[in-house]
């Protein structure tokens, strides 16, 4: 019982000290890249702030839809109109690319 007890441990350690390893060699790899990309002057930044704006907007109408889903009410038609009216009165934006 003593032996199983310390091969487990040892296979332990060998596990610890392989990811621990290869977590300081992934991290060493992507922090390179990520100055290669830097020096090459390309920024994610509009990028970035174009995918953020367009999760907002698919979560604002994701949050319409389920409000129409759960509402029972009279004012859903008066609620679905208005909304029509607002999208058609919205200026039209061209879809990042």
């Amino acid at each position: 019982m003593g032996e199983m007890v310390i091969i487990s441990m040892t296979i332990v350690a060998i596990v610890l000290i392989a990811g621990i390893s290869l977590n300081g060699i992934v991290d060493k790899v992507m922090s390179t890249k990520r100055q290669r990309i830097e020096a090459r002057g390309f920024s994610p930044e509009p990028e970035m702030r174009a995918i953020a704006e367009r999760q907002q907007m698919i979560e604002d109408r994701l949050r319409v839809l389920e409000r129409i889903a759960t509402d029972r009410g009279s004012l859903l038609a008066d609620e679905i109109e208005a909304l029509r009216i607002a999208a058609h009165a919205a200026p039209k934006r061209e879809p990042a690319q």
